[in-house]
């Protein structure tokens, strides 16, 4: 079966519009808010690598490397990875010690690679900088060294960065050493705050992931079942504007997750979208919110909501 598929930047890499987000099939009930039991995330993994999707997105850092582990089942039983797949993963410090050297990236590509049981990955991140400073992020036999030779040495077909404080991200984007750019809460129906940098990555040749649209679930079951962005507790000016939004679909007659989707999905700069998935049956379900036809009318009307919200109320 051929999959509509789109580059992504110079990579070399084709990706599906949307990518299967690993993070709760791992289960990580303090993000989320619910646990998802060992068969349930494997047999999502084995969904996602068997389905309409060609793409899912992990980390060793997920349930401290669980999401990974979980996904390595599944990739044993159904024969490894499919050759038209984008497996991603990323390595990061070392959550209990803090440690982000080039040895402990070494480290976690290295236990990234049993759990999944690959001797390679198409892409690769250096995930969450934000942890570092980027002069040691850079130096000599630091981070960056490491994943680019990880790169040359056919480790990763691709590199990028992702993470989510814009000003610090925008550092790495502009080396122009990583070919990938993802950027997780900060572009979605109600926070614009990556748009100039995903710009700085466009300019740049580099494909553009685009994570968290549902900015930790808010933006896909509304204000009646969640009060919290992007992980943490949303002031009341951004839950209003959250209303607002949810009354303009209703009236609309579009899924709220529909919009939030369709959103990124539709934007020319955005080359996947990551929707987190934890059950095999929602992967049918992101494929339709994906391709719904929503009216620009309606986009226009929630942007100029967004756009009236005062700065630094979300994430940066």
């Amino acid at each position: 079966m051929k999959h509509t598929t789109r580059p992504l930047g110079r990579s070399g890499l084709q990706i599906t519009p949307l990518t299967v987000g690993g993070a709760p099939l791992g289960s990580m009930p303090k993000n989320f808010g619910y646990e998802v039991a060992e068969e349930q995330g494997v047999a999502t993994a084995m969904a996602a690598l068997t389905g309409p999707i060609r793409a899912i997105d992990t980390s060793c850092a997920y349930s401290d490397g669980e999401s990974e582990r979980r996904i390595g089942i599944a990739l044993a039983r159904v024969g490894g990875l499919p050759d038209d797949y984008v497996l991603s993963t990323k390595v990061t410090r070392d959550l209990a010690t803090g440690d982000f050297s080039g040895a402990q990236m070494r480290r976690a590509i290295a236990g990234s690679l049993e759990r999944l049981g690959l001797d390679r990955v198409p892409l690769l991140y250096l995930h969450d900088p934000e942890n570092t400073t980027f002069a040691a992020a850079s130096e000599r036999g630091g981070p960056i060294e490491v994943l680019r030779e990880l790169k040359d040495t056919g480790v990763a077909a691709a590199i990028g960065v992702a993470g989510g404080d814009t000003a610090i991200i925008t550092e790495y984007v502009d080396t122009g050493w990583f070919d990938v750019l993802l950027t997780h809460n900060r572009f979605t129906l109600v926070n614009r705050t990556a748009e100039r940098m995903i710009d700085h990555a466009v300019d740049r040749g580099m494909g553009v992931v685009n994570a968290a649209v549902y900015g930790g679930g808010i933006l896909a079951t509304g204000t009646s079942s969640s009060s919290r962005y992007g992980y943490r507790d949303a002031p009341e000016v951004l839950l209003d504007a959250i209303r607002r939004i949810e009354v303009l679909c209703a009236g609309a007659d579009v899924p709220l997750a529909a919009a939030a989707t369709r959103f990124s999905v539709r934007d020319p700069r955005i080359s996947s979208t990551v929707l987190g998935i934890s059950r095999p049956g929602r992967i049918a379900d992101a494929v339709d919110a994906g391709a719904l036809p929503i009216p620009e009318s309606l986009f226009d009307e929630i942007d100029r909501i967004a756009s009236a919200l005062p700065a630094g109320i979300g994430p940066r």
